[in-house]
């Protein structure tokens, strides 16, 4: 069963820390672009970060710039999503997913493959 599993979503002060984890079964991520996407209540979802196939990254977000990065252990079959100087608007449920095409893209309807989401919570 192909599966994409998020985690290390949850409450955190602004300015703290979070790194968020994706971890694939069934197939193998190495040979897809994983991005991480958001939404928050009431807001159309949003592309935050991609890796490609090949490991390169792209980010959609501005706001999100200097602050996040995104990493890939192909070994562990996982990517991560790492948050830091975190704000209250980055308060959302963030979901990954798996893009066959190798490349990354910023439209959600281009992922063949989501996980079920984890939220994350700025307070302020």
């Amino acid at each position: 069963q192909l599966q994409l599993v998020e985690s290390g979503g949850g409450l955190v002060q602004t300015g703290g820390s979070l790194r968020l984890s994706c971890v694939a079964s069934g197939f193998s991520f190495s040979t897809y672009a994983i991005g991480w996407f958001r939404q928050a209540p009431g807001k159309e979802q949003q592309g935050v970060l991609c890796i490609s196939k090949w490991g390169g990254t792209t980010d959609y977000a501005d706001s999100i710039k200097g602050r996040f990065t995104i990493t890939r252990d192909i070994a562990k079959e996982t990517v991560y999503l790492q948050m830091n100087s975190l704000k209250p608007e980055d308060t959302a449920v963030y979901y990954c997913a798996a893009r066959g095409g190798s490349y990354c893209s910023a439209r959600p309807d281009e992922y063949e493959l989501w996980g079920q989401g984890t939220q994350v919570t700025v307070s302020s």
